[in-house]
């Protein structure tokens, strides 16, 4: 990163209170050095996890006028391009205009896609999404961290081992993707979920001697509760460390994870205290500690393991 640092573009939902979306991916990326500009996919008063959820979806046309005044000002130079969850398949389709324009201004520009429609066989966002996915969004990305669920939809694959979750991810990588990372899956035993990886000589900054494609496993603890904002946590620390260590998957999902699994003990601590002993914490009790993690962020203690494959 040059002493002007980075400048990364992240398009995702916004809520006034937690921590999802860009709240949770600006605060890490300006931990760790980022210059953040934030669109909001969506305007939200919390996650739709709670029982009562107000806010607004934005359509393409508000998507358009927020970068019209970018390009006017001349003010649209990213290092990065970061997506998440969107709501509105006009939106979505926009941010394809978005990527192509970006990478004209910047063509060593790389985009991270965090491609989020759901988890655990169900889609929380409209079907209508998949088909711009499918068709306008993975052949533009560079990065891409879909679950399970996410890389299923995306391939028509559906991923019951290991082997058929690399025939997905190579599914992806002939559509363009230069690195593939299914985040989780349940592939693993049940105190465990295994992450995936596949990366190519085909990213900007990334370059292999061999000239091959690397691939990496990664056994993660499972811990006893379902988080929200996970994805959007792992793509931001994702996109953080491949730009300090853009030739070493392994090292970069080994730091992600590591910070991963720092805040989401810390925030289940904290949620089992404020709950009390033998009681479940609540939604709002189980809200990323982020803030608390500042250090963890900035520094992550390698007790995690990635295996090459």
């Amino acid at each position: 990163m040059s002493d002007e640092g980075c400048r990364v573009l992240s398009i995702q939902s916004h809520v006034v209170s937690g921590y999802v979306g860009n709240k949770s991916a600006t605060f890490t990326l300006q931990v760790l050095g980022f210059e953040v500009d934030a669109i909001n996919s969506v305007q939200f008063s919390n996650h739709t996890g709670y029982k009562h959820v107000k806010g607004q979806v934005l359509n393409s046309d508000e998507l358009g006028d927020l970068f019209d005044g970018l390009l006017l000002n001349d003010i649209h130079h990213y290092s990065y391009l970061l997506t998440g969850y969107i709501g509105d398949p006009s939106f979505l389709q926009r941010v394809g205009d978005v990527v192509k324009e970006l990478k004209r201004v910047n063509p060593n520009l790389v985009y991270v896609c965090d491609p989020v429609m759901g988890d655990n066989g169900k889609m929380y966002v409209p079907e209508s999404l998949l088909p711009i996915y499918k068709d306008t969004i993975v052949p533009l990305a560079d990065i891409i961290t879909p679950n399970q669920f996410e890389a299923e939809l995306l391939t028509d694959i559906k991923i019951t081992s290991e082997e058929e979750a690399r025939k997905a991810m190579e599914c992806l990588h002939d559509k363009g993707v230069g690195t593939v990372i299914i985040s989780s899956s349940d592939l693993g035993p049940e105190d465990v979920l295994i992450g995936l990886g596949s990366t190519e000589n085909n990213v900007r900054n990334c370059s292999f001697a061999d000239g091959l494609k690397k691939g990496i496993r990664i056994e993660i603890p499972r811990l006893p509760v379902n988080f929200t904002g996970t994805g959007d946590l792992f793509a931001a620390l994702l996109l953080a460390w491949w730009d300090r260590h853009p030739n070493n998957l392994k090292l970069v999902c080994e730091k992600t994870i590591a910070t991963m699994q720092k805040v989401l003990r810390r925030t289940l601590k904290a949620a089992q205290a404020l709950a009390g002993p033998g009681e479940t914490p609540s939604v709002a009790q189980l809200e990323l500690r982020l803030i608390q993690s500042k250090k963890d962020i900035e520094t992550p203690e390698m007790h995690i393991k990635v295996t090459e494959l």
